[in-house]
């Protein structure tokens, strides 16, 4: 036992010493580099300030590339830490407080628009209640009675207006989805039609009524109901313009990200450009597998190191323009065994691939066994000495944590899973008496963007790109593009072609058929 400890000791100690070694070398190395830095590339620094993500399951993203390591390569990294020194340009500076200036502009502007519908819908709710209250109050001595037919009327303008208002409240207040960079051309063709519907309502009453005082109650009892019926006949139409419009397909839009190259088709009807990219926004986080940008990295390093093996010599004084044509050729030559380095490569990693799998699949399988021995034995317990799922998973865990750790580095997954995000999976299978492959499908193959975790898949800012308004509806052959920080979407919009069926008749009749036997054969 003191010989183990001893050797403990002495692993530490050459660890602790090639730490400090490894640090003081690169001190010594960035100051010898400091003066070069200093005057030739502060200028080019620049720094994206963004929210700092989750903990990570496998450590910094610079050992993703190590792609040739050993199965043992936990007991053999030494992993060292240090500051870093960052420097912001003044274009960084302008560029950031310009996108706070425009996140600005972007509220004011969504709630401006919400004042003034609300103002607007406030003041259509207390017209016709105005419209029978005022002569109540202005000039009541002098107003005919109201008989049966006229109380009548208040009944129907009281339940007009509860089911305007929960029709309002079940087409407008809604939560937004998202900030469009134009005004919803529909929405705001309603709101100035009720505007003026309602304004022309007031002058018609300020004239005919208000400045006569007529002293018909019944006839201004049935002007207020007649308001009322017209606000429900332009609520049908905001349901048409709004909802009903866009349900029929008319177009199909095929959706390509440009990286790597996955795409989706969707159906979808008469839409603005801006409401047909919110629509590509919602379908892409659903079904579009999470971008992953380590997996970009294997062609570019392989296109990397085919022409770092190619060298020309100028010899004899040629001009650029010959060696130029020079690495061409060469480049042609060596093209026959390029195809064979990546069949090769792309067979290696597939083979690691499955023997990591394999060891995965066994390792969650065996502690899903050691769960339900666990479930058997917890039975016998009495009620207060039992283990929560938590505790559970944190108890099971460690028996899976390395095959796993492995697994997710192999397939470049290690960024969207942290130990935390691992662990309430775990439990939430454990709570739901879900099977080990239930569990293993999260990580076995790569989900949807809504998937994973919000503050690492969700990108706060889009920008719409399209040569035509975005205000304007779909048209066959248009193409506009999303772009967010890290790759964008290319929408291509066809039109669904115009469909002739024709039918044909079939008589019974001529189903039938007569066999005829000869009784002569030939031989």
């Amino acid at each position: 036992m003191s010989a183990a400890m001893d050797t403990e000791s002495t692993y530490s100690g050459y660890s602790h010493y090639s730490g400090h070694s490894k640090k003081a070398h690169r001190q010594g190395r960035d100051r010898h580099k400091s003066p070069r830095s200093k005057d030739g590339s502060r200028s080019e620094k620049s720094v994206t300030i963004q929210t700092p993500p989750a903990e990570p399951l496998l450590g910094n993203e610079a050992s993703r590339a190590e792609e040739g390591q050993d199965d043992n390569w936990g007991e053999t990294t030494t992993a060292i830490t240090g500051t870093s020194e960052h420097s912001i340009s003044q274009e960084d500076i302008a560029r950031i407080s310009k996108d706070l200036e425009d996140s600005v502009g972007l509220d004011c502007k969504r709630y401006l628009g919400l004042t003034v519908a609300a103002v607007l819908g406030l003041l259509v709710f207390l017209t016709p209640i105005a419209f029978i209250l005022l002569p109540q109050i202005l000039w009541r001595d002098d107003l005919e009675p109201c008989g049966t037919v006229c109380e009548g009327l208040f009944i129907s303008v009281a339940f007009k207006l509860l089911i305007l208002l929960i029709g309002t409240w079940a087409l407008f207040f809604r939560q937004p989805k998202a900030d469009l960079p134009r005004v919803f051309v529909f929405r705001s063709l309603l709101l100035v039609l009720m505007f003026l519907f309602v304004f022309s309502y007031w002058l018609f009453y300020g004239v005919r009524i208000l400045d006569s005082k007529d002293t018909n109650y019944q006839g201004i009892v049935q002007y207020a109901v007649s308001l009322v019926d017209a606000l429900l006949f332009i609520h049908y139409l905001a349901i048409v313009l709004l909802e009903l419009r866009q349900l029929q397909p008319m177009f199909t839009i095929k959706v390509v990200r440009s990286t790597d190259g996955e795409s989706r088709y969707y159906s979808l009807g008469h839409l603005s450009i801006q409401r047909a990219a919110l629509v590509v926004l919602e379908n892409y986080y659903r079904d579009f597998t999470v971008y992953n940008p380590a997996l970009l990295t294997a062609s570019k390093s392989r296109a990397a190191k085919h022409m770092a093996g190619l060298k020309v010599y100028n010899v004899d004084g040629n001009n650029a323009s010959g060696q130029s044509r020079a690495m061409i050729a060469a480049a042609a030559r060596r093209r026959d065994s390029s195809h064979n380095e990546l069949y090769y490569e792309e067979a290696d990693h597939e083979r690691r691939v499955k023997k990591r799998r394999a060891r995965l699949v066994v390792a969650v399988e065996e502690a899903f066994t050691h769960i339900k021995r666990l479930q058997a034995e917890e039975q016998q317990k009495p009620p207060g000495e039992m283990m929560d799922p938590r505790e559970a998973a944190q108890a099971i865990f460690p028996s899976m944590a390395r095959a796993l750790q492995k697994y997710l580095r192999t397939t470049c997954q290690q960024q969207y899973h942290s130990m935390e995000s691992i662990l309430q999976h775990l439990s939430f299978c454990i709570t739901n008496n879900m099977t080990p492959k239930a569990f293993l499908e999260r990580y076995l193959n790569p989900g949807p963007t809504l998937q994973y975790d919000r503050d690492r898949w969700f990108s706060k800012q889009w920008t719409l790109v399209s040569e035509e308004a975005v205000t304007s509806g779909l048209q066959d052959g248009v193409v506009f593009v999303l772009k967010c920080l890290d790759f964008s979407l290319v929408v291509n919009v066809k039109r669904i072609p115009f469909i002739k069926l024709s039918e044909e008749f079939i008589d019974p009749k001529s189903h039938k058929f007569v066999l005829r036997l000869q009784s002569e054969t030939s031989v």
